[in-house]
């Protein structure tokens, strides 16, 4: 018996040691193959010969551990090389799948891998070539021909490289392929039985852990799939976490880069400005003493950097932009002295500041003009006071290219080691796999995220599992535990941040509904009073029941949150419109109703620029459009009639209206509160929704304790 196990560990010992053999020469073969090719100045690659050869002869896993070194080696003198690395992987695991298939007996079946080696070198090789090298022509053996390519038969580049790579390839990896059937045809089957060393193969499970398995279906995975897919979940997610993590801190330290870039270029832009001069360029033009000294100066700094794409001096004012200078580029004409340029939506949050003349933190933007970072500069005249701003434009496009390249390589390292590290698991675990890493998997598989409850359950159910295997598994479990732990302390740390940024974007749309307000000296606090009359006939519909199905929690905060935005058009309406003191003209009352389709219009640019559309943002979409409309369709802008209105703009019909009533304006002095409540019961039916109308009624109480405070505050405003 001792001799048997004697022999047997022998036996074990030669097989690792002719697998390292095998390993070793594989990989020297591979390097000598690309020393040939270059050495005869072939078009040809030649170095994944040892690579099949080893998949070929002792399997799967030495196969992938002599492509996996193979770069990891040749890295050393060529640090992009390693980046290639999957794809060596990647063909030994074809190899050793065509070998065990019998593909390389004959040259005839043998030639059949070549279009599936040359997929993978030529096709993904050729993609993450592209993306490697920012969505341009790589630098290998196959640019020449790609360049080539572009050239004479007007192909996009990426075509022209995918082509020239699986030309190369195909010639390539017909020569590896024959090369490789004939070692395989002259080496001798002893020599080749004591290199198979299969043991990393999975054996089939003893039945009696067959029986197990089929017991706990429910809580345990298949046994022949439970390794891979453990070291499968366990690397897939710590390299996600790495590589997002880095990609954002690559991210982030490029652009803090091109800010500084940006701030540094249009400070020196603002240098070479004489602030005193602003209004002497105006009104001249290239007439004006020293105009076109500072454009040649503003010309040479703009080509000072390839990341400078537009520079230009704006004088800011509530019109616009005013053109001081600007320059000509290769697809963009200069715009002329003068020139009043519209306000880009994107600075809107910053005109505050621009026309008090003050300086302002760079604007990242995508637009027509490319992906752009922009820097704004004061520049000051002689007392101090902002005459204008030097303008940059620092494009972003190398940032995003070099991004794809970034991400490119991290997927490329981590799938080469990863296809490694997971053969390597299958070898050395073979056919044992313990029940209890299938019950975390389950249970980490189904962890409930919809409550705070069900999380903290699923946590507890992860600590009850109480694992004390004493070996690593007991250490993964700890583990488990600890990172849902800190998965349920981060997710109910995301739903307090959520919280809070819900109530700061409750607060920015008060803010911007009283920016357009305060053009208005009529409405005094209308956005907030029509709010407040919305919120009281949402909640008594839903205590009588009315329109139940659509007034759900979501539904009814959507809409009052919302609420305020319904005048937002107005910021379209003249000032001298919106504070006429008399009644308006047929004109003028077209023009102000004008302000519903504007406020449509700015709600649908807001939601344009958003990636989901939000429910209150709909819903002031329909506030903004629709709170004119009348139920016997006779409102404006549309006409719409009965249920075809939005149910929140005939909820904002009623709460409009009666404020408007109650309230001292302009040209009429506030109706008593029951003539108001009166006017609301006579348009039931007609200006309003019956049902939103009765509600609005019903809530007397309510409505009377909001409209009193309200004139309350309007007297203590205006009283002297």
């Amino acid at each position: 018996m001792h001799s048997t196990q004697a022999a047997s560990k022998k036996d074990r010992t030669d097989g690792l040691l002719y697998l390292l053999l095998l390993c070793t020469a594989c990989v020297l073969i591979n390097q000598g193959g690309v020393r040939l090719a270059l050495a005869l100045r072939l078009p040809l690659f030649l170095d994944c010969i040892g690579t099949i050869l080893a998949a070929a002869v002792g399997g799967y896993l030495p196969g992938i551990a002599v492509g996996f070194l193979t770069n990891l080696f040749a890295s050393v003198g060529n640090p992009d090389t390693a980046f290639y690395g999957t794809l060596n992987v990647l063909i030994a695991v074809t190899g050793g799948l065509f070998a065990r298939h019998g593909f390389f007996r004959s040259p005839g079946r043998a030639l059949l891998t070549v279009p599936a080696f040359a997929g993978i070198g030529g096709i993904l090789g050729s993609v993450m070539t592209w993306f490697l090298y920012g969505l341009d022509f790589g630098t290998g053996i196959s640019a020449p021909l790609a360049h080539h390519i572009y050239e004479r038969h007007h192909l996009s580049p990426f075509l022209s490289q995918l082509s020239a790579d699986l030309a190369i390839d195909l010639l390539d990896k017909l020569a590896v392929v024959l090369i490789v059937w004939a070692v395989l045809r002259l080496l001798p089957a002893s020599i080749h039985q004591k290199m198979s060393y299969l043991g990393w193969n999975q054996a089939p499970l003893s039945e009696e852990v067959q029986k197990m398995a089929s017991k706990s279906m429910s809580r345990s995975l298949s046994m022949r799939l439970k390794l891979p897919l453990v070291i499968g979940l366990a690397t897939i997610s710590i390299a996600v976490a790495a590589t997002t993590i880095s990609f954002l801190l690559f991210e982030k330290s490029a652009i803090d880069s091109h800010k500084q870039l940006g701030a540094s270029v249009s400070n020196l832009v603002a240098s070479v400005i004489n602030g005193d001069r602003i209004n002497d360029y105006l009104a001249k033009g290239e007439n004006a003493q020293g105009y076109d000294l500072v454009r040649h100066r503003l010309y040479d700094i703009r080509e000072s950097s390839p990341y400078i794409k537009y520079v230009y001096i704006y004088r800011i004012r509530p019109d616009g932009c005013h053109v001081v200078f600007d320059l000509d580029t290769d697809d963009t004409p200069a715009s002329e002295i003068g020139d009043l340029v519209p306000f880009d939506a994107s600075f809107a949050p910053c005109l505050p500041a621009l026309l008090a003349g003050e300086p302002i933190e760079p604007i990242i933007t995508n637009d027509t003009y490319g992906y752009l970072l922009t820097s704004y500069s004061p520049i000051y005249d002689s007392k101090g006071v902002c005459q204008c701003y030097a303008c940059v434009d620092i494009s972003m496009e190398q940032l995003r290219n070099n991004g794809f390249s970034f991400v490119t390589k991290q997927i490329s390292l981590f799938l080469g080691f990863f296809i490694l590290v997971l053969a390597l698991g299958l070898w050395m675990a073979e056919y044992s796999i313990i029940l209890p890493i299938n019950t975390m998997a389950l249970v980490a598989g189904s962890f409930a995220y919809n409550t705070e409850s069900s999380r903290c359950e699923t946590l507890e159910t992860i600590k009850e599992l109480n694992i004390r295997t004493g070996d690593e598994i007991e250490n993964l479990y700890h583990a488990l535990v600890k990172t849902t732990a800190d998965t349920v302390g981060y997710i109910a740390e995301a739903q307090r941040r959520n919280e809070q940024i819900t109530k700061m974007q409750n607060g920015l749309i008060l803010v911007l509904a009283d920016l357009v307000e305060s053009r208005d000296k009529c409405t005094g606090d209308h956005v907030r009073k029509t709010a407040a009359y919305t919120k009281i006939i949402l909640d008594e519909l839903r205590r009588e029941g009315v329109y139940a199905g659509q007034l759900t929690d979501e539904y009814v905060e959507d809409v009052v949150n919302s609420a305020p935005l319904h005048d937002i058009g107005k910021i379209h309406v003249p000032d001298a419109l919106l504070n006429k003191p008399g009644r308006l003209t047929e004109d003028e009352f077209q023009q102000m109703q004008e302000h519903t389709t504007a406020g449509r219009e700015i709600i649908d640019s807001t939601i344009d620029s958003v990636s989901v559309e939000a429910g209150y943002l709909r819903e002031a979409r329909n506030l903004a459009a629709f709170h004119h409309e009348k139920w016997n369709g006779t409102g404006y802008p549309c006409g719409l009639k009965g249920e075809e209105i939005p149910l929140s703009a005939r909820i904002m019909a009623v709460a409009d209206v009666f404020d408007a009533l109650v309230s001292t304006r302009s040209y009429k002095k506030p109706f008593p509160f029951e003539t108001a409540m009166d006017i609301i019961r006579e348009g039931a039916g007609s200006h309003f929704d019956p049902l939103v109308a009765q509600a609005f009624l019903n809530a007397e109480t309510e409505v009377r304790r909001v409209a009193s405070a309200n004139l309350a505050r309007e007297k203590k405003q205006n009283a002297p």
